[in-house]
């Protein structure tokens, strides 16, 4: 080991016992090096007061440092165009990108363009993480282009046998049984499930395939006719319900594919002059800030934006250092609140 000058990553190797590829792998955060070891190189990088050279450390490996976030347009009542749950995320990513030393760039996602060449090729970015696709079957080609290409990238959605990449994801069927199992126990037995449920958009197919799994376990017919598609906006939600009314059907409880859905069914009930949950219950999915301050305050799904985060950030770094990442799913948790509590 040198005696003099500025320390360096072999410095380190030489008295932790361990190879340089293992120091930098620790000092990056990598989850291929076992706590025990980490502390100990970080323990020595501080004695000898090393610091990681960012710009040396990305001009070697040709990296840019920074990692592309590409949002997908959503219809919106603001011009925001970003699904409000996604903004939750944006502050998680964020924060985990910082952990691991890296920048964010943010934008939206362009379908007519090549993502490949317009970030990763032109060394905009190292990777990208996408957020929202509309249309699964029609996004799924710009998947398969980017395997094809060999781009980095990770993305939020449903985990799905055989889909291209990698992917992070809330477990949308045990949210979708566990919040019917809890309309059941509240004494509700015509529960509407209101968003599509089609592979065309698998996150909500899975809660539908929750739902019906709980009504079935629980002796209850799952009735077509109590089904009816929306999109995820407020107005979506609010058109639903009145063409629910509208055929007839009998319904005591909601259960909506996500939270603005929800929020513009609740709407839609008031406007109607039902009581929420007296006369009928309402159920959300993603549990968005906004979801704990309607009136009545929103039962939901709450998918954890915190871990999402952390597990895209890192399987993406993973996948830039070559390493093995598999797709995760996340468990997701009930969050009860007044809209559908009977007492």
């Amino acid at each position: 080991m040198r005696g003099k000058g500025k320390a360096t990553s072999f410095d380190i190797a030489y008295r932790a016992g361990v190879s340089q590829p293992t120091v930098s792998r620790a000092l990056r955060g990598s989850p291929t090096v076992n706590e025990q070891t980490r502390q100990r190189i970080l323990q020595i990088a501080h004695e000898l007061n090393y610091k990681v050279d960012k710009n040396a450390s990305n001009l070697r490996n040709q990296q840019s440092g920074t990692l592309a976030l590409l949002f997908f347009e959503d219809p919106t009542q603001d011009d925001s165009l970003i699904n409000p749950f996604f903004l939750s995320m944006l502050g998680s990513l964020t924060r985990a990108c910082a952990v691991q030393g890296y920048d964010l760039l943010i934008s939206f996602q362009q379908l007519s363009s090549n993502w490949h060449v317009e970030y990763e090729d032109s060394k905009k970015a190292d990777g990208l993480i996408l957020l929202g696709y509309g249309d699964y079957l029609e996004y799924v080609s710009r998947l398969e282009l980017l395997v094809e290409q060999g781009t980095h990238f990770v993305r939020w959605g449903v985990v799905l046998p055989g889909q291209p990449g990698v992917t992070i994801g809330c477990d949308n069927f045990q949210g979708g049984r566990d919040m019917t199992r809890h309309l059941l126990e509240q004494g509700r037995r015509n529960i509407a499930f209101i968003g599509h449920a089609s592979e065309h958009y698998p996150e909500f197919l899975e809660r539908y395939k929750g739902y019906s799994d709980s009504l079935r376990d629980a002796g209850v017919p799952v009735q077509p006719g109590l089904q009816i598609d929306a999109f995820t906006t407020e107005r979506s939600g609010y058109d639903a319900v009145n063409a629910l009314i509208e055929r007839g059907v009998s319904f005591d409880a909601l259960f909506c594919a996500s939270d603005l859905i929800a929020i513009g069914a609740m709407r839609a009930l008031v406007d109607r002059g039902v009581r929420v949950p007296q006369d009928v219950a309402v159920a959300g999915f993603d549990d968005i800030p906004i979801a704990s301050f309607t009136n009545p305050s929103l039962t939901t799904v709450q998918q954890d934006t915190k871990a999402a985060a952390t597990l895209l950030v890192e399987s993406l770094l993973a996948l830039i250092q070559d390493e093995p990442v598999q797709s995760y799913t996340i468990p997701a948790k009930l969050m009860i609140r007044q809209s559908t509590r009977s007492t």
